[in-house]
């Protein structure tokens, strides 16, 4: 049998590779800034509640392929209010995850030999789902000025085999948060091509709530051309719970609920309980949370202002903080090293595309602000 070995720039999957160079799991003294997990658990009254709704015999039975109604209605109206547009539930599919929502749209809209325009850097998980599907990923330049994605690039770059073109707003990696006049003008790119513009907004949650991501809900042509992906996980803490969401037209929707019915059959029923309970629920708490994560962002940029730190911030919001290191080395290098002395983990920037070698990424939400002293501390020792 044969396999693709250049799915990505690593041994095995990223996060499995990066632990992999820890010398000690348990170690008191480790920092992890690996992996994007919440700090917190799911508040208690949520806990409470799937508990007594489990012991009641509720999550245990199959969903409808494309999720629970009050799931799909929670969250259209969730989706209108925030970017006060018209969604409704029947525009609405409930996924595993919203890696399993990416990996459905690229099924549903691509064949092998397919292409789909990707900026750089790009979320790994999206980067080896297109390698193994043999859908060709091309590549936006990353601008570490802007951090932002050139609509005008991504037009030079169109043609025959061109199937999407896919946002990641705010950024994984880099914790950018995407202009509105960035995002319409892909919006209008793909409306012109008769393309998709799929966006993975899993981390819109993490800004400010009284912001607009962007006003394309708004449009009553949205359906033909937006693909909005979501995910529960960080705004809930329902990481384990894999439950995401597909908000897109009626033609596409039919095709993932046949790609969903031979994959996952349904998202996992307790965690759509538990999210129609977050929606419904849990607002103040989300807006508490999102405000710790946006002053631990602030934090994180005033802690890289240290005067003897050679590294150098690029982008940070969300989860993320996106770094240039000074070394004239390989970023895998440069992350075992910090790793292995330093008891620093985090990820190179080869694992997120190509021309990344000289940046790693910090995921900042697991780690509480008191720590960020030491991060820099151990930054500047390996500088030696």
């Amino acid at each position: 049998m044969n396999f693709n070995p250049n799915v990505l720039d690593c041994a095995s999957a990223p996060i499995a590779e990066a632990w992999s160079w820890v010398r000690d799991p348990r170690s008191a003294n480790l920092i992890d800034m690996c992996q994007a997990v919440p700090a917190h658990l799911p508040p208690q009254p949520l806990r409470d509640y799937l508990g007594d709704a489990i012991k009641a015999g509720e999550g245990a039975t199959y969903t409808d392929i494309c999720g629970i109604p009050p799931l799909r209605e929670a969250l259209a109206r969730n989706i209108s209010e925030r970017y006060r547009g018209a969604v409704d539930a029947d525009d609405i599919l409930i996924t595993a995850g919203c890696n399993q929502a990416f990996c459905s749209v690229i099924d549903s809209l691509c064949q092998a030999g397919d292409e789909v325009i990707v900026p750089l850097p790009c979320y790994f998980n999206h980067q080896m789902w297109l390698s193994t599907r043999g859908v060709t990923p091309r590549y936006l330049s990353f601008n570490a000025e802007t951090a932002m994605p050139d609509a005008s690039e991504a037009r030079a770059l169109i043609n025959e085999r061109t199937r999407a073109l896919l946002l990641v707003t705010p950024n994984n990696p880099s914790g950018a948060i995407y202009s509105r006049a960035c995002i319409e003008a892909f919006f209008e790119l793909a409306r012109e091509h008769g393309l998709a513009l799929i966006m993975d907004e899993t981390y819109r949650d993490f800004i400010a709530i009284e912001q607009t991501p962007h006003t394309l809900f708004a449009r009553a042509d949205w359906r033909g051309t937006l693909v909005h992906l979501y995910s529960f996980s960080k705004v809930f803490s329902l990481t384990g719970f894999r439950t995401g969401a597909v908000a897109c037209g009626q033609s596409l929707l039919e095709q993932l609920s046949k790609v969903q019915d031979c994959t996952a059959i349904c998202a996992p029923h307790a965690g759509q309980l538990a999210a129609v309970y977050g929606l419904q629920n849990l607002h103040d708490w989300k807006l508490e949370k999102s405000e710790e994560l946006a002053q631990r962002a602030i934090l994180i940029r005033q802690a890289f202002e240290h005067p003897d730190l050679n590294y150098r911030l690029i982008s940070a919001g969300a989860y993320f903080a996106y770094i240039r290191h000074p070394f004239d080395e390989a970023a895998r290098d440069v992350v075992k090293r910090l790793v292995e002395d330093h008891e620093l983990l985090c990820l190179p920037g080869s694992y997120f595309g190509p021309n990344q070698e000289q940046f790693i990424r910090l995921a900042f939400a697991n780690v509480h602000e008191r720590h960020f002293d030491d991060v820099i501390d151990r930054l500047i020792a390996s500088q030696r």
